[in-house]
C-alpha cells in the first residue's frame, strides 16, 4: 500500500478502532472528489469518521443535524436586508465549509434534502440568480439511519446518485468493544486534534493520480456492466455518473495499491460500494440486498 495512505489509515485507526477497510473506502471517496453516504445505527462512529477526515487534512468542518423541521435556508444561508444602505447582504450558512457532516440526512424533508443537490454536483449554490462557489475541496459525509427507523424519509434515486460511495461501519467486535470500554470516552476531541498535519497529501495524490491509466478493455467492461443494469428489470438503471464515479474511484484505489494502472479487481472490489445503493430502490435497500445485486451484476459480464 502507498506509504502516505497507509500512514493516514494508521493515524485514523487510533481513533476509529478496527475499521481500517471503511477508513480506506472513505479516503478513496475523498481523493476521488466524490461524496460519502454512511448508513448505520447510531453510536458506531459515523460522526467520528467525518471529524477524523477533517482533522487529518486540517480542513474546515461543520456538522448539520437534519431534523424534520430543518429548512433549506438553514443549510444555504439567507439574504438579510440592511436598512442603513437599503441593500441585501447574503449571510452564508453552514454549507460553506470543506467537509460537511450531514447527520441523519434522511430525517429531513425532501425539500431540505434537495438543497444539497446543486452543492454536491456543482460545488456551488445559487440564490436570487447569483452563484456562490463553495470552498475546495468540498466533501459531504452524510449519515443515514437504516430503513424503518422512526421519522425517516427515503432518499430519492436522484440524491442517492450524487453519492460516490455508500458504506456501513457495523458494530465493533467483542475485542474492539472491550478496548473502547477501557477508554475514558468513545470520542475525544484532543485525540482527533493529534491527527492533524497531512494537508499537503491532497495535492500530492491529485498530481500522482493523474498518471494512472485505465485500459480501453476495462472501460468497455464498465460500459457492459452499465448496459446490463439498464436491460434487466432486476436493477434500477445506472446513470453515466455511476460509470464515471466507478472509473475515478478505481484509479484512486490503484494509486492506493502503488500501481499506475487499473485492474479488473479494482473495479469488482468497488462495485458494491459505488453502485450498490444505486442498483436498488431506496424503499427496498439494505446492505445485504445491495451486496447481492452487485454480485449478480458482476457475474453477468465476463472479465476482459
Amino acid at each position: 500500500m502507498n506509504k502516505h495512505i497507509k500512514r493516514l489509515i494508521e493515524k485514523a485507526s487510533t481513533v476509529i478502532i478496527g475499521k481500517e477497510k471503511q477508513i480506506e473506502l472513505a479516503l478513496c471517496s475523498y481523493f476521488s472528489s466524490g461524496h460519502l453516504l454512511i448508513e448505520d445505527i447510531p453510536g458506531v462512529g459515523k460522526t467520528t469518521l467525518a471529524k477524523t477526515l477533517a482533522a487529518l487534512f486540517s480542513h474546515d468542518f461543520k456538522r448539520i443535524q437534519f431534523t424534520n423541521d430543518l429548512l433549506p435556508s438553514d443549510l444555504i444561508g439567507t439574504q438579510i436586508f440592511n436598512t442603513k444602505d437599503q441593500t441585501f447582504t447574503f449571510h452564508r450558512g453552514p454549507l460553506f465549509t470543506q467537509i460537511l457532516l450531514a447527520d441523519e440526512l434522511n430525517r429531513a424533508s425532501p425539500k431540505t434534502q434537495s438543497a444539497l443537490l446543486e452543492a454536491m454536483e456543482e460545488k456551488k449554490i445559487t440564490i436570487e440568480g447569483v452563484s456562490h462557489p463553495l470552498p475546495r475541496p468540498f466533501f459531504v459525509v452524510a449519515t443515514q439511519n437504516p430503513k424503518g427507523q422512526l421519522g425517516t424519509y427515503p432518499l430519492p434515486e436522484s440524491q442517492m446518485d450524487r453519492f460516490m460511495m455508500k458504506i456501513t461501519l457495523g458494530p465493533p467486535s467483542p475485542e474492539q468493544e472491550a478496548k473502547l470500554l477501557l477508554q475514558s470516552k468513545l470520542y475525544n476531541e484532543e485525540n482527533i486534534k493529534l491527527l492533524e498535519g497531512e494537508e499537503e497529501i491532497h495535492q500530492e495524490v491529485a498530481k500522482e493520480k493523474s498518471n494512472i491509466t485505465i485500459d480501453e478493455k476495462l472501460t468497455q467492461y464498465v460500459v457492459s456492466l452499465l448496459n446490463i443494469s439498464r436491460q434487466s428489470e432486476q436493477f434500477i438503471d445506472l446513470s453515466p455518473r455511476a460509470g464515471i464515479d466507478l472509473v475515478e474511484a478505481s484509479k484512486t484505489l490503484a494509486y492506493f495499491n502503488e500501481r499506475d494502472f487499473v485492474t479488473p479487481d479494482d473495479i469488482q472490489y468497488l462495485v458494491p460500494y459505488v453502485w450498490g445503493h444505486r442498483l436498488i430502490s431506496p424503499l427496498e435497500s439494505s446492505v445485504d440486498s445491495e451486496a447481492l445485486l452487485s454480485d449478480q451484476l458482476i457475474k453477468s459480464v465476463p472479465v476482459p
